[in-house]
């Protein structure tokens, strides 16, 4: 490949007048923004053990009263874009928030798409534009552009859930901002969509809301791995994606999110994708292997893997499967057209 010019070539007064202009030259950095074969991540290989990490939450809980608070998260930050960039990924951003008996996180709505992963505890909620959807280990519950939400707490353990949200794209896009609200009437809970392929429709009418299906219940979806494994054990992967149930597409419209279920003893190698990957241990345990790093994963850890990686999962238990929800932003790749998948 060609070697360019660098910024030193250039005479220090033409350096000078350029900068007085606002003016930068491509050429020195041509290659920085345009690698080539395949993109320079920023984003590192990262685990944040969940054993190590809830203590310090829960201290948080004793340290800072949620008043003061407003939501009460530990921000699970990558290295490789700085931990004030509070970045699990150049596009997803990652916290773990606890809610306390008794307490209330006050309504919100805010720009960035938000979805939330229940990691420990009963008796908390999220009220979603007066959707009250109760939380258990494994719910996958969706707090959606500009749909007002709150959190409440009426059990007596603390609960605690993994925020992912699509934060860092809606940021470099300059159209982050969340607007304060007053706490919401419940007007409906969530039973309309129970079954995969059924769909209300009252007088053969059916909806139009972007968002019809706003708590997905991990029993549910368990089940659905449990029975897809059960019917073709052949299958390469068990895994099933979280989707809108009216339209068949992304449950969002940035990241993506699934669940894959690991047989006992189970090793699988990922296709190497371009998006970056964010795996979360629901229950079992996993090793996750790429190059130069390996997690072992128990229950409620979380890692994050760059794009462009061989990723290999193994179920370390000979009896029991392992289950993991997966976040990445492929969405948004297709809707860019710069999604791949490379052999």
């Amino acid at each position: 490949m060609l070697e360019l010019a660098s910024l030193e070539d250039l005479p220090e007064e033409y350096r000078a007048a350029l900068k007085e202009q606002n003016l930068v030259p491509l050429w020195p950095s041509l290659r920085a923004v345009l690698p080539p074969g395949k993109p320079v991540p920023r984003t590192k290989p990262i685990c944040w053990p969940y054993q190590a990490l809830r203590p310090l939450l829960l201290k948080a809980g004793e340290l800072t009263p949620i008043e003061k608070a407003e939501r009460r998260v530990l921000v699970l930050a990558n290295p490789g874009h700085g931990l004030e960039k509070m970045q699990a990924s150049s596009t997803i951003y990652l916290g773990m928030q606890l809610l306390l008996p008794g307490e209330w996180a006050p309504a919100h709505r805010h720009t960035p798409n938000a979805v939330r992963m229940i990691v420990e505890g009963e008796g908390a909620y999220t009220t979603v534009e007066g959707e009250k959807c109760t939380m258990s280990r494994g719910d996958l519950i969706l707090t959606p552009t500009g749909l007002w939400h709150e959190h409440g707490h009426e059990g007596d353990k603390p609960v605690i859930w993994l925020d992912v949200l699509d934060l860092p794209v809606v940021y470099y896009m300059e159209a982050s901002y969340v607007t304060e609200g007053k706490a919401q009437a419940v007007s409906a809970q969530a039973h309309a969509y129970k079954l995969g392929g059924v769909v209300p429709s009252p007088v053969f009418t059916r909806t139009d809301q972007p968002f019809p299906m706003l708590r997905y219940p991990w029993v549910n979806v368990r089940q659905a791995l449990e029975a897809l494994a059960l019917s073709q054990p052949e299958i390469e992967a068990v895994q099933v994606a979280y989707v809108n149930p009216e339209t068949g597409a992304d449950c969002q419209k940035i990241l993506g999110f699934s669940a894959l279920m690991l047989r006992p003893g189970e090793r699988l190698t990922l296709p190497v994708r371009s998006t970056a990957m964010v795996f979360h241990q629901i229950e079992g345990s996993a090793d996750v292997t790429l190059e130069g790093h390996q997690f072992c994963l128990t229950e409620a850890d979380t890692c994050c893997i760059p794009g462009y990686t061989e990723v290999t999962l193994a179920n370390r238990s000979p009896e029991n499967p392992g289950f993991i929800f997966i976040a990445d932003d492929a969405p948004l790749q297709k809707k860019l057209g710069v999604y791949e998948v490379r052999n």
